[in-house]
């Protein structure tokens, strides 16, 4: 028998199974119809306790204790999960009587995985503020550690993601994730999607793993591989970290990268660990330095970066995790405490370690070598971006210092040629690659689309330059000219960078009025300037166009006066210095400096913060060196490079665009007016040359930099043909109806509008994705490749999905979320996409069909209709009904007994039009007769006292007693306290009246039910 769309239960079982018979778990049952469900199953927890030998008194205190730290009402569910895990990792100090001592109670047995119970429960029902009910619970030692949720094979992955978000929310059940540490979500054809607690839809990770087998669903596979008794154990002892507020797990080359070093550490041997930009490598310092540390009592691990930024958040993370490091302030307080035994963790910035300005470095670095440093315990040295060339010396000097020392060394980028004898005599090896080819297959990073931009500069009369210049520099004798001729470049590139860069700028904020993401305020840029006198010109010469305000210039300057003492030229014109210095005094102004900062810093990390958490409000930060590495950004989508880059350098500065963002962020771009291309190969071919000790090929390294043309031509394609496979099943003629049918169902069966949510989902981003493929290159639809005719088809294509879609959209009665999905991109359209007026169908926008029918009558309603279902009968007819139902779904539980007796009306007309049992006027006067009684959700003949939504609700639902009706109303108004809802104690306050009125339990959870449903209460 098929199991191609087998139905979730069937995919449920056979997930129970192989956990029962593959990974050894204990099946406890089908949980739905069982009380009290816990995230801390007290009697399977005592029992496992006993058996590790612990006495009665110590259980019980040690649950009390977990218990407390799980269900703190004034915490938020990351620190109560944080609380938790302290406990699960570390041991529960128990003392049961006054004068003993503490001893730890082991929660769980992290050396003897096998010695665990693990254990699983299926529709596990939660009773929180709303009940819930996961799919499967795993357990370890009766407390909840996994949750899973299954969706049938054509239903998204993303809606069991979605669901177990929703489940976290404190409206829900959030207090029963204060335990969990995995969230799954999967089905037979996705396969399987991991997070932790709060973890975003966007973030929810793949496994990957001997990806040649085949032999086995991916969903099942990947559930073997890391609910594995070891695995799951491991991943929870050593791989799971609390950053700044969010909880992480590894990702799938962390966990191997972490792995393949701790191998190297066991045999005190360095290495390299390559993992590309923006895939996490600090996390992956992190862990493993907590694991060498907790692994080895007499391992001290030092780290050493080049960036502050990552000296500082690597102090934060570390102290968040519950690890002390040391920040040492100097080279000399670095060696003064490696000499002491502690601290066990330190870091320093590089340039702090060894001496400058050495003139005999050989002689120095022997020196050194014979009086190595005393340092305590086994030395670790990490260091931060080791392909540095520059830092070759200082390798060096450190190895010297630290002879016994092993050194790990960690890069975004592959080794260069150049690098390569210093990286391999201190570090070694490879230990483990992650390339970025690997992070974009990966979904970790984005791919980056490259354009490059031609500013032409034409001198109007080079005769009168080359007069001026001799003018300027009479007296000079030709050697003092070639001096400064070579200091200033050529004379043209002196007198047309201003214009040349006002050129610049129109291109950048041409961009930001028509490219996805800048001009809806998600997504922002960097300029690259090539000198800091060149980024403040820019500022300057932004200030007068709309960006005043929200842009900043970002470099290694600060101000000083010491800077233009010398600087008079006693002429009426500034030096560059001056220049600049005038620059930034004039936006320093208004800056009050914080403690330990100056004021340039201050101003850094305001406009910084500003720049990640609101594009908005910080549209363009102009940069030189600084923030090319290690700034991470995720709303960062341009990058504009006016500036000569090559090498790791460059390398490092393109991939400021490629985190992941929001949904609309599909690509990092990077705009270049310097034509880089050749040199971004030339590095790709230079990074593949000559690695004879480690077996790469060049795709793997290949920073897969694309044309934007040619990807935009291949993503529109891709468009079109994803939408033309999605409409291929629609049956013939293919007109209206059959679309509504095929995406929408039978408008009487509340069932098949859910059924074939997926289809519908899919056209309405299908239609989308077209629409920005091609207003992506819209205007170069030529130069693409296309002919005139396949641009004309292209044009009709597209407006035939646009108005596709709208039919759908109304025929369902879902509304878009406009700016979600295409706000950024309407400019566009209306530009080259001439047609009917695509965006606006409806004279009545998005206004519902139901209240257009209440307000403005059924003819109105039906002219409201897309062109193509108000000109055929049924198409209208079924458009106008699966309103009426969808709003009767949508509000039933406000006053379920009268929306239940409209769903019967709804029916019977539905069935007498189908059986031609009525003219089509008198359906249309029937029909808009019940789209009105639903709108206004109530009938004509309530009675007069029910003269609120709230009574005639309650009137309803009580038999139509009006006095029993009135009688709740008025306990309800006078026992109501102020925020009751959501909160147990005060519903209670109100429940105990209502008990005295209808004088059953379960008569007052009906009632009360509808009552929080009531605005006016």
């Amino acid at each position: 028998m098929s199991t191609v769309g087998q139905v979730e239960r069937k995919t449920q079982n056979r997930i129970v199974k192989l956990f029962k018979d593959e990974l050894g778990y204990t099946y406890l049952g089908n949980w739905e119809d069982r009380t009290d469900n816990s995230n801390i199953e007290e009697r399977l927890a005592i029992d496992y306790l006993k058996r590790r030998g612990y006495n009665y008194p110590m259980i019980t205190r040690a649950l009390y204790e977990l218990k407390v730290a799980a269900n703190n009402y004034n915490e938020s569910l990351y620190d109560n999960n944080k609380n938790v895990y302290k406990l699960l990792r570390y041991g529960v100090p128990v003392k049961v009587e006054a004068g003993d001592n503490y001893k730890t109670v082991q929660l769980i047995d992290w050396k003897h995985p096998e010695k665990n119970d693990f254990t699983i429960a299926e529709e596990v029902t939660i009773h929180g503020n709303k009940e819930k009910r996961p799919d499967i619970v795993l357990y370890v030692n009766g407390i909840a550690i996994g949750v899973l949720e299954l969706k049938r094979s054509t239903v998204s992955i993303g809606e069991g993601i979605r669901q177990s978000i929703v489940n976290q929310k404190k409206e829900f059940i959030g207090q029963f994730f204060s335990t969990v540490q995995f969230v799954f979500a999967g089905n037979d054809t996705e396969g399987l999607r991991y997070g932790t607690i709060e973890t975003k839809e966007k973030y929810f990770l793949k496994w990957k793993e001997d990806i040649e087998d085949t032999s086995r669903l991916p969903l099942d596979k990947y559930l073997m591989k890391m609910c594995n008794k070891k695995r799951i154990i491991e991943l929870m002892h050593d791989f799971v970290l609390f950053d700044g507020g969010i909880k992480k797990l590894p990702r799938v080359h962390q966990y191997f990268g972490i792995k393949a070093a701790q191998a190297h550490v066991r045999r005190r041997e360095g290495g390299i660990i390559w993992h590309t930009q923006g895939s996490g490598k600090s996390i992956v310092m992190v862990l493993l330095a907590k694991w060498i540390l907790e692994n080895n009592p007499n391992a001290r691990v030092v780290i050493i970066t080049d960036r502050d930024e990552l000296d500082k958040q690597i102090e934060r993370v570390f102290n968040d995790a519950g690890e002390p490091i040391k920040r040492t302030s100097s080279g000399r307080d670095l060696m003064l405490q490696l000499s002491m035994p502690s601290p066990r963790l330190l870091c320093s910035l590089v340039h702090k370690f060894g001496r400058k300005k050495v003139e005999n470095f050989e002689k120095f670095i022997k020196e050194l070598e014979s009086q190595p440093s005393q340092a305590v315990g086994e030395l670790f040295i990490f260091v931060d971006e080791c392909h540095r060339t520059q830092s070759g010396k200082l390798h060096r000097t450190m190895k010297a210092m630290l002879k016994s020392a092993v050194f790990i060394g960690f890069t975004g980028t592959p080794l260069l040629k150049k690098d390569k004898e210093t990286s391999l005599e201190v570090f070694g090896k490879y230990i483990h690659t992650y390339k970025f080819n690997e992070a974009v297959e990966d979904e970790v990073v984005l791919d980056l689309i490259y354009e490059a931009r031609d500013i032409d500069q034409k001198l109007t009369s080079p005769q009168k330059i080359d007069a001026w210049f001799d003018i300027k520099t009479r007296g000079l004798n030709d050697f003092q000219k070639a001096e400064l001729r070579k200091k200033w470049g050529t004379m043209q590139k002196v007198l047309s960078s201003k214009t040349r860069m006002e050129k610049i700028i129109s291109d950048i904020i041409f961009d930001f009025g028509t490219k996805t993401r800048l001009n809806d305020d998600k997504g922002n840029a960097i300029l690259v300037a090539s000198r800091i006198y060149e980024a403040c010109r820019y500022y300057e010469l932004f200030q007068s166009t709309e960006f005043k305000g929200k842009c900043a210039v970002v470099t290694s300057y600060n101000p000083a006066t010491r800077d233009i003492t010398t600087e008079d030229t006693g002429e009426n014109t500034e030096t560059e210095k001056e220049y600049i210095y005038e620059i930034y005094s004039d936006l320093l102004q208004n800056v009050a400096a914080r403690p330990g900062k100056t004021k340039t810093e201050t101003y850094e990390d305001e406009v910084k913060n500003r720049f990640i958490n609101e594009p908005a409000k910080m549209k363009l930060l102009i940069v030189v060196d600084k923030l090319l590495t290690g700034f991470d950004a995720p709303s960062c989508t341009y990058l504009y490079i006016d500036k000569s880059m090559q090498d790791h350098g460059l390398f490092q500065a393109i991939c400021r665009v490629n985190r992941l963002d929001t949904e609309d962020k599909l690509f990092g771009y990077i705009v270049d007016y310097m034509d880089l291309f050749n040199k971004v190969e030339n590095a790709v071919a230079v990074y593949t040359s000559e690695l004879d000790y480690d077996s790469f090929e060049k795709n793997e390294c290949d920073i897969l930099l694309q044309s934007r043309i040619d990807k935009g031509k291949e993503r529109l394609d891709n468009a079109i043909e994803q939408l033309e496979l999605l409409c291929e099943p629609v049956e013939s003629p293919k007109d209206t109806l059959d679309y509504m049918h095929y995406f929408c169902g039978n408008p009487e069966i509340p069932e098949d509008l859910k059924d074939r949510e997926v289809q519908r989902t899919a056209l309405y981003k299908g239609t989308v994705a077209f629409i920005r493929a091609y207003a992506n290159i819209a205007d170069q639809m030529e130069t693409a490749g296309y002919t005139e005719k396949e641009i004309i088809k292209i044009k009709k294509q597209l407006d035939f999905y646009i108005k596709l879609r709208e039919e759908i959209r109304r025929a369902s009665n879902e509304t878009l979320d406009m700016k979600t999905y295409e706000a950024d991109m309407r400019h566009l359209i209306d530009t080259y996409v001439q047609s009917d007026d695509p965006h606006c169908i409806s004279p009545f926008g998005d206004m519902p069909l139901i209240e257009i029918i209440v307000k403005s009558g059924i003819a109105d309603a039906i002219n409201s209709l897309p062109e193509d279902i108000k000109g055929n009968k049924e198409a209208a007819a079924e458009a106008i009904e699966n309103n009426v139902r969808s709003k009767i779904i949508k509000d039933h539980l406000i006053d379920p007994a009268f929306f239940d007796e409209m769903s019967i009306l709804l029916s019977a007309v539905i069935r007498e039009r189908k059986e031609n049992s009525m003219e089509y006027e008198a359906y249309l006067k029937r029909i808009a007769e019940i789209a009105r009684q639903v709108q206004e959700g109530k009938r004509d003949i309530t009675p007069e006292p029910m003269n609120t939504p709230a009574k005639r609700a309650l009137y309803n639902n009580l038999g139509k007693d009006i006095k029993l009706a009135t009688e709740v109303h008025e306990a309800v108004m006078n026992y109501r306290p102020d925020g009751w809802r959501g909160n147990d104690a005060k519903e209670n306050s109100i429940k105990a009246a209502l008990f005295e009125i209808l004088k059953t339990r379960g008569e007052v959870e009906r009632i009360f039910a509808i009552i929080k449903e009531q605005g006016e209460y």
